[in-house]
């Protein structure tokens, strides 16, 4: 009798052992950049290189989005003020977060890092130069801390499927993970699939102005990636493709004037912390549509804009610049093809994919206020 109990012992802890090595393990991680890290997962304690990185945080930890995280970047209230408060709401906990500088800056604190024993701190692709020249990933890597590089930014429309993935894995989260892709991905394809079966489709030219009023400068703008190559899956020609060799640049006002663009999308959001009482456009989550209307109304009188055929039309619009910087482009990609193409997309509604998007994977409810437009008829 003893013995069997023994045996039964033996056996469940063995059964034990054998559970807990397939809940922990170490894994070799391929990042965004082809860097091969090793990490223990699934991990429990993260750093955010971003606090938009919340974004995807949310996304895949919907009922819990910080409960991995111990410390991130301070950059969430200012880049996106109503959609910092509106998870505030929610989660008090966040405002107790340990907040960190940034790498391109120089305000990252090493030291500070490694008192928090994260498993692993996820960055963003464009962090990479400035961490390489800080050493940091040397430093970091001597206290058994891998860094790994995601990528919503730089190459969105690359890197958003792959970068999923990695923090899928990172997180133990692969199904909700692909189950996120697969719906982005349908998404998207309600758009593509339409103009595909088009045999000559009228392709408007487009500016995408970014951060329009953030500054009195005129103006940034994206080439042929982010916001650029989104106007082009849209079914636009992005005014600026071949005037910006990368993914982020200018293009004077006079170049503007003599392309005399069909439609004109300005980016925004709540900058109030950055700009106080700036030019910008603020919509985001909950945005005041007539305010966000009136700020759009008058960028389009700087001389960039009073003479071209989307002014003159109507035909200029607001969109949230965090659709650059998040794994949701495809909301956008919906909203310009209705923008640009009303008809063809007259039946496509980008609030429901938006509000779906938060009743399946954002633990936060909807609230419209995400774009605007001075066509009030389309």
């Amino acid at each position: 009798m003893k013995y069997a109990q023994l045996a039964g012992g033996i056996a469940a802890l063995a059964a034990f052992l054998s559970c807990s090595v397939a809940v922990a393990e170490t894994v070799e991680i391929t990042d965004v950049t082809g860097r091969v890290v090793e990490v223990n997962v699934p991990v429990e304690k993260v750093i955010l290189g971003e606090g938009r990185q919340i974004y995807f945080t949310a996304t895949l930890d919907t009922d819990a989005p910080f409960k991995r995280v111990v410390g991130w970047r301070d950059d969430f209230e200012k880049a996106d003020n109503d959609g910092y408060h509106q998870y505030l709401e929610t989660f008090p906990e966040m405002a107790d977060l340990p907040t960190f500088g940034g790498m391109k800056n120089g305000t990252f604190d090493v030291e500070q890092a490694v008192a928090l024993s994260p498993d692993v701190i996820i960055l963003n692709l464009d962090a990479k130069k400035a961490t390489e020249d800080g050493g940091f990933e040397e430093k970091l890597a001597q206290v058994d801390i891998p860094i790994v590089y995601v990528d919503f930014r730089e190459k969105p429309m690359v890197n958003t499927e792959p970068s999923m993935r990695i923090i899928g894995k990172l997180f133990g989260e692969e199904e909700r993970a692909e189950a996120f892709i697969k719906f982005r991905a349908e998404q998207i394809a309600l758009v593509t699939d339409k103009l595909a079966a088009q045999k000559d489709l009228d392709r408007p030219v487009v500016f995408m102005e970014r951060a329009g009023g953030y500054s009195d400068d005129c103006c940034m703008s994206f080439g042929n990636e982010n916001f650029g190559k989104m106007v082009e899956i849209a079914g636009g020609k992005n005014l600026a493709n071949d005037i910006i060799p990368g993914t982020f640049g200018t293009v004077n006002p006079e170049q503007i004037i003599a392309s005399n663009p069909e439609h004109v999308i300005v980016t925004g959001a709540n900058w109030e912390l950055y700009v106080p009482g700036g030019n910008w456009v603020g919509v985001g989550s909950g945005a005041d549509p007539k305010e966000s209307t009136r700020k759009l109304a008058a960028l389009m009188e700087r001389p960039a804009f009073t003479g071209v055929k989307a002014a003159i039309d109507h035909n200029v619009h607001a969109i949230w610049h965090q659709f650059y910087n998040s794994p949701y482009q495809f909301i956008a990609i919906q909203q310009i093809a209705k923008w640009l193409h009303p008809d063809l997309f007259k039946d496509l509604d980008p609030d429901a994919t938006f509000k779906e998007l938060h009743e399946r994977f954002l633990p936060v409810e909807y609230r419209p206020g995400y774009f605007v437009s001075l066509k009030t008829d389309g």
